[in-house]
């Protein structure tokens, strides 16, 4: 049981931190954040956990960090520098190749460099002979500019700041020629800045939409771009996030989701039968209801990070989806017993999944006198640290102030839901209050402003040698122009407009050292992006 336990730890650790910067934009993923960090610590997981954790130590190496200066405040220069980090690949450069560069997110951009090595970055170099580029953004990874993370010192994290970012050092950047193959005749290489050279933006996710605003806003510096599942329309609601779980998952497991949310709702609503309950799924200790059942949420997170490849990718919804429907668990049964003892009325099902709930918090919290500060979110003090280590308030200030995407509940309650109705956006919104209390130059908006987003384009945004490519089954494809409500376009040599078969969230970005290797259709898009970008780069006038 106890190696099971440990799989069901790495998985959630690993398969979640693929993409999991989105998913913090609450209080209880923060809770779990703080938790899967330090029980690796305790355990020191990462020593033994997948061959992609030392892959990334040796990028490192193959790849050093390099600076920029860049400006603290693009509408006030005099507001001093901070030093930026980005890495090269420069193994396919050869004069008069384009500049490849991926916008490094929300997230280190250490955790980008496999995109530079075998991903997208390496994939277009080789075919265009260009020079890869991974630029971390304001904040995040070393690209720090303040001493704390107070609210005052995170007025500098938006859109606009970071976005100049990016076109500042496209225009000025000196890449140091000892980067470059000794063949490279220095002369080449003296002046690769925008003006000069033509760069294609690339960015997934969040830097997606940067890529697609970078092409908008930077007609002159960016190129072309490559918006991979972009989320270029910004919402409060986003409650389709866990609707296109609930549709994409094997329906017997979205059925069994459903129908056990529906009946713990039921449960909770009496007052006798709470404390049963939690005690069922290990989480007797906790006082809060809400607190409870966004715990029990936390499993279906996983299924962002599905990837065609497995050393990168989770196989966490599968295992959770597979000891749901396991009619056969005989730990299970006898959970029923013991249930029936306490009187409560559930399904077979409940207790599968109660058996999965207590495996993990058995790994995070076992002690039930602990719970409350463990997943309880009530508690607005365990949010206020400052410390350049609480690297959470990074991402959730951008959520508070511009970016929003909490995932509630459906709003219409005939509507079925993989979540608790207890899910509402008091609950997913409150961190935004507990964590950023006004500061002398700065208060968070009582709700995100996404018109500043929106007003760049939404779901319309549009340009040429500006593509999208977006998964079939990307949660966050509703936020994509792949989404239902977005107006239909056509997919052109100038304005691609591709989605990935079964995709989830930026397929396209991850690659194999051996291209022929991948999956039929990774390689199809990779092909599609290569003869565009080809396309594009014919069109480059030398300035």
């Amino acid at each position: 049981m106890g190696l099971i336990r440990g799989k069901l730890l790495l998985l959630l650790i690993y398969s979640l931190g693929y993409t999991q910067a989105l998913l913090l934009r609450n209080a209880q993923s923060v809770n779990f954040e703080r938790l899967m960090a330090r029980r690796a610590l305790l355990q020191n997981v990462e020593s033994n956990g997948p061959q992609t954790v030392l892959t990334n130590e040796m990028l490192k190496v193959k790849f050093p960090a390099q600076t920029f200066p860049q400006l603290l405040d693009h509408n006030n220069t005099s507001a001093g520098t901070f030093e930026q980090r980005y890495w090269v690949n420069a193994h396919h450069y050869r004069p008069g190749g384009p500049v490849i560069v991926i916008d490094g997110g929300e997230t280190s951009g250490e955790d980008r460099l496999p995109f530079l090595d075998t991903g997208i970055a390496e994939i277009l170099a080789e075919a265009t002979h260009g020079l890869g580029i991974v630029l971390e953004h304001r904040y995040y990874g070393e690209s720090i500019p303040v001493k704390d993370l107070s609210t005052d010192s995170l007025r500098w994290l938006n859109n606009a700041q970071s976005l100049a970012d990016s076109a500042y050092f496209m225009s000025n950047v000196k890449i140091s020629s000892h980067l470059f193959p000794k063949d490279i005749p220095e002369s080449s290489i003296a002046n690769l800045t925008a003006l000069n050279t033509p760069w294609i933006y690339y960015g997934g996710s969040y830097a997606g939409a940067r890529a697609a605003h970078m092409r908008k806003l930077y007609p002159d510096i960016v190129f072309g771009a490559i918006a991979s599942s972009a989320v270029t329309y910004a919402t409060i609601n986003n409650w389709e996030y866990m609707d296109i779980i609930r549709t994409a998952a094997p329906q017997a497991c979205s059925t069994l989701i459903q129908s056990s949310m529906t009946q713990i709702d039921s449960l909770l609503a009496n007052s006798t039968l709470r404390t049963p309950l939690k005690a069922l799924f290990g989480l007797r200790g906790l006082q809060h209801d809400d607190d409870f059942v966004s715990v029990l949420s936390w499993p279906l997170g996983s299924f962002q990070g599905k990837n065609w490849d497995p050393k990168v990718g989770s196989t966490g919804f599968e295992e959770f989806c597979a000891k749901l429907v396991d009619e056969d668990d005989i730990d299970a049964m006898e959970s029923e017993r013991e249930a029936t003892r306490l009187g409560l009325p559930v399904d077979l099902v409940i207790f599968r999944y109660a058996k999965y709930i207590r495996a993990l918090v058995d790994q995070l919290c076992p002690n039930t006198e602990e719970q409350e500060d463990c997943f309880g979110t009530h508690n607005a003090s365990k949010f206020q640290g400052t410390s350049l280590q609480e690297t959470w308030r990074l991402w959730i200030f951008q959520v508070c102030t511009e970016w929003g995407y909490f995932i509630p509940a459906p709003p219409d309650a005939e509507w079925p839901s993989m979540i608790s109705r207890l899910i509402d956006l008091e609950f997913e919104s409150k961190i935004c209050r507990q964590a950023f209390p006004p500061g002398k130059h700065m208060t968070i908006p009582m709700w995100p402003n996404v018109t500043v987003v929106n007003e760049l384009g939404g779901f319309g945004l549009t340009y040429p040698r500006l593509a999208f490519i977006d998964g079939e089954i990307d949660p966050w494809r509703p936020c994509t122009p792949h989404s239902r409500w977005a107006p239909p376009r056509n997919d052109t040599i100038s304005k691609p407009f591709k989605l990935i078969p079964g995709g989830v969230h930026h397929h396209d970005q991850n690659g194999l050292r051996k291209h022929k290797k991948e999956p039929k259709h990774i390689q199809e898009i990779h092909r599609e992006e290569i003869e565009f970008v080809q396309a594009w780069l014919k069109e480059w006038i030398p300035k």
